[in-house]
């Protein structure tokens, strides 16, 4: 793992840099917008309310028994929100040393760099929208000490899309095609993961389906949490913490390979 430790080095002796490309990279965004700085906010923002209103005010829907909660709008918010969060920041960072390509071969910056500026300029929008969504679900529960979760509940999605975009932005550079099955499995992935209806009516025999998904476990946690207040069980951390290992595992082992050459694939 030695190999990912310098990774983790880079990123931190280059701190400053990184929060000015991450800071750069937000006002790209929303560069020529009249709304401004709100903009990358407001979309997300306005979908999941798009949701609760369709489903729980205008057709009142309800799921059935086994569920964290009846109202499916409210259910499935808590799911969508991190999805989306998880999609946009696992894509822009598998394009990043793509989109990087001419200033690595000018400068020479940790490639890391790169997608760890567009994993975090994800998280820099949509962390205060699953903070604002964590204060709204509130009144459900009350607010129990359960709610802290979401703090490591986060820490762990941050982590988690940190690896995986950096693996994926190494892919993407070898091979192109990467990008294009990437963005078939993050469309269908939604499917894949309890955010449109509760694990327990999934079918029991094709459960361990959904667990090859890794936003699977980060969702029951948030379901838990936000739905029933709720710390998110063994379960959910064993599996969330597999995934970390794996992917560091598999990161440390790409990169190690690709130095070489990395560069000269952009």
């Amino acid at each position: 793992m030695q190999t990912l430790w310098n990774e983790w080095r880079a990123i931190w002796s280059a701190r400053s840099l990184v929060w000015v490309l991450v800071q750069r990279e937000v006002a790209a965004r929303h560069a020529g917008t009249a709304v401004g700085v709100l903009w990358p906010y407001l979309q997300p923002l306005l979908t999941v309310a798009a949701y609760y209103l369709v489903f729980d005010v205008v057709f009142s829907m309800r799921l059935g028994e086994g569920a964290p909660t009846h109202a499916v709008g409210t259910f499935l918010v808590v799911g969508a929100l991190p999805w989306m969060a998880f999609c946009d920041a696992v894509s822009r960072g598998m394009n990043s040393l793509i989109e990087a390509g001419s200033m690595l071969q000018k400068n020479p910056l940790p490639p890391v760099l790169f997608t760890t500026r567009s994993v975090l300029a994800s998280a820099v929008i949509f962390g205060p929208l699953l903070c604002l969504v964590a204060l709204v679900y509130t009144p459900l529960h009350g607010f129990r000490p359960a709610m802290l979760a979401m703090v490591p509940l986060m820490a762990l999605q941050l982590v988690l899309c940190v690896l995986l975009g950096h693996l994926l932005a190494i892919l993407a550079a070898a091979l192109r095609d990467t990008v294009q099955i990437v963005g078939f499995l993050l469309s269908v992935g939604i499917y894949l993961t309890p955010i449109l209806f509760p694990l327990t009516m999934f079918p029991a025999n094709w459960r361990w389906v959904l667990w090859l998904n890794p936003m699977t476990a980060l969702v029951i946690g948030y379901q838990q949490v936000l739905l029933q207040g709720n710390w998110p069980p063994m379960g959910v951390w064993v599996a969330g913490v597999v995934w970390l290992v794996v992917l560091a595992l598999a990161l440390n082992t790409l990169v190690k390979r690709s130095r070489d050459q990395l560069v000269d694939w952009l």
